[in-house]
């Protein structure tokens, strides 16, 4: 099967064989030297493959891989469908990396109900409750991998995941059968495992040099990383954009129930719903039902269930390098996955890159493509191919500012970035400001707000030097200059609820020309005042110390803005919506904001 395509005309360039399977030589970066030139090879300018087989004429295939899961335990290994386009030339003798995309979505999502957040919250027994242990992201994904990378000398997998489409099985969000489901392409493509085509012939990936580099937008570049905490062999490199590391913090945070951006009442049993669109789906329905009990949608905590689902725990089993790519205004994937992720690679050597970008949800074809795809070009064959390009020796990290212009670091956070401790100190009509310096309470003034769920937390963060019965605002003065933010804020309150549980949210708001802008935010269940792992009832009145942090963020705060911590309690957008009325409590002089800034302290001075 051809697949019809632009053709791509090269002129003079130098090449390079790749015969029968042959090991391409080590070749440098500004090297013009020619080596014997077959009719099967790939050509290299500038430490890049170039375009030099015709797409028109690409092998098209279809198989299906004997994976090592029974996921919908019909007592036969699941088979995963994997489409495969590669360079006529294949069959020729020349072998080709591969660069492979799974996916759930390639049969579409079905419309399935979600949870009624408007509700009341999940309280705990007095002595509480140990657990044990510790994104429906969606992704218009460009198809630009077969028409660039073909006709640079590549294979191009696209495979279905298990209980989706053509393949076998049942969705599992996250879990170690789908894990298994896609590295069994990998084992295929390494010759480990069977794979057979729709008339049931076994078919060999005799084509390929086994080297295989995975990436993906969303759940997408989810499996890449979980493939990846796996260690499979010839797993070279993955590329992982706007990824879940641990699928706990897409669907929980600090033990409360938390939504992704924008999907409201969604949660792993309805997100596995979603996505299997198999044949004869109801052989799921067992296993659906497992995955709505080891959620745990009542108490929140990170358990058993979640900890299959944390990748980051394993990040020393990883052998491929990480290339992350990761939007700072992304809310359904929040950022808190890049920079777990991220900090986990490098406690473990992990050779790693990323890019930092203004955009959300989104991946940089769509709007950086012109530096993108030879960066990832690049990427590939440096990791695939073995061509000593210069990718390694860029600067580590890409981010990109707010005025949308890109600069590089050596690393992430920041350079210099500690922790600026910034003390609430109450004013008379409520709120108050933020301070460098504890501030004496002798006459232990208290101030307290009122959960209102359906009030939303922009209207919230407008008019901070007006009170707002539902909502306390501690703000700086205008800052002196600007003040760079890289890293994650912690929050931390001294606080009484007057019934057994409320949700606590904590924004952080740019105040200055325009509309404030929420700059970060994060949430906690103030049952888990302990730990994510447990729930502990509280006692109505009680004051407590409650610590949350907020999602990462790197920001730069300008001279003349004023920084804003906006304490409230429910957060439409994102948490359980109770009825309202719950009352906080909090004693400003031991609760404050840590920031990790820039210069720390000295910064604000």
């Amino acid at each position: 099967m051809k697949k019809a395509a632009l053709k791509v005309f090269i002129t003079s360039a130098i090449a390079f064989p790749l015969i029968a399977g042959g090991a391409l030589p080590s070749i440098g970066k500004d090297s013009h030297s020619s080596i014997a030139s077959a009719e099967t090879q790939i050509k290299v300018e500038n430490g890049m493959t170039q375009p030099v087989f015709s797409l028109d004429d690409a092998i098209v295939e279809r198989v299906f891989v004997e994976t090592a899961t029974d996921s919908d335990r019909d007592g036969k290994l699941d088979r995963v469908r994997a489409d495969i386009i590669r360079p006529k030339e294949t069959e020729e003798g020349l072998k080709v990396p591969v660069i492979y995309e799974m996916s759930p979505y390639r049969s579409g999502i079905k419309g399935v109900p979600v949870y009624d957040v408007d509700t009341e919250l999940n309280t705990v027994p007095r002595k509480g409750k140990d657990k044990g242990e510790k994104g429906k992201p969606q992704a218009n994904l460009p198809g630009y991998y077969d028409d660039y990378f073909v006709p640079r000398g590549y294979a191009v997998v696209l495979a279905e995941s298990v209980g989706t489409g053509l393949s076998d099985g049942c969705p599992t969000t996250g879990d170690e059968h789908e894990i298994l489901g896609t590295r069994a392409v990998i084992d295929w493509l390494n010759g480990r495992t069977k794979a057979f085509n729709a008339e049931g012939q076994e078919i060999k990936a005799d084509w390929t040099t086994g080297n295989v580099g995975m990436t993906g937008v969303s759940y997408n570049g989810t499996l890449p990383n979980a493939v990846a905490a796996t260690g499979v062999e010839g797993l070279k490199t993955i590329v992982p954009i706007a990824a879940i590391s641990s699928w706990y913090d897409y669907y929980r945070s600090n033990g409360a129930v938390i939504a992704p951006g924008g999907y409201q009442g969604e949660d792993a049993d309805n997100m596995a719903e979603a996505i299997l669109t198999r044949k004869n789906p109801e052989a799921c329905s067992n296993v659906i039902k497992e995955l709505t009990e080891g959620q745990d949608r009542e108490t929140g905590d990170y358990n058993e269930f979640w900890s299959k689902r944390d990748y980051t725990k394993d990040a020393d089993q990883v052998k491929a390098s990480v290339f992350i790519v990761h939007g700072l205004n992304d809310w359904n994937v929040k950022t808190k996955h890049f920079s777990d992720w991220w900090q986990a690679l490098g406690e473990n050597d992990v050779p790693r890159k990323m890019w930092l970008h203004q955009g959300g949800h989104s991946s940089p074809y769509s709007f950086r493509r012109d530096v993108w795809l030879p960066t990832l070009n690049k990427w590939f064959d440096y990791w695939l191919y073995d061509i000593k390009n210069d990718v390694m020796d860029e600067p580590m990290v890409d981010i990109q500012r707010e005025d949308k212009t890109w600069h590089t670091e050596a690393s992430w956070p920041a350079k210099g970035t500690s922790g600026a401790k910034l003390h609430f100190k109450p004013a008379s009509d409520g709120g108050g400001s933020l301070e460098l310096q504890p501030v004496p309470n002798k006459n232990k003034k208290n101030q307290h707000f009122v959960d209102d769920a359906a009030i939303k937390a922009e209207e919230l963060a407008l008019n901070p030097d007006s009170a707002f019965a539902n909502r306390l605002v501690y703000l700086t003065p205008s800052l002196e200059n600007d003040i760079r933010m890289s890293g994650t804020p912690e929050v931390q309150i001294r606080a009484s609820i007057d019934r057994k549980t409320a949700n606590l949210t904590a924004l952080l708001v740019k105040y200055g020309e325009g509309k404030p802008e929420i700059v970060t935010r994060g949430w906690m269940d103030p049952q888990n005042l302990h730990s994510e792992d447990r729930s502990t009832g509280l006692t109505p009145n009680r004051e407590y110390t409650f610590t949350w942090d907020m999602q990462p963020d790197d920001y730069v705060f300008k001279k003349g803005d004023r920084l804003g911590v906006v304490v409230l309690s429910s957060d439409y957008n994102y948490t359980i919506r109770p009825k309202a009325g719950a009352k906080i409590t909090i004693d400003p002089e031991r609760s404050h904001i840590l920031l990790p800034v820039q210069g720390g302290v000295k910064a604000f001075k």
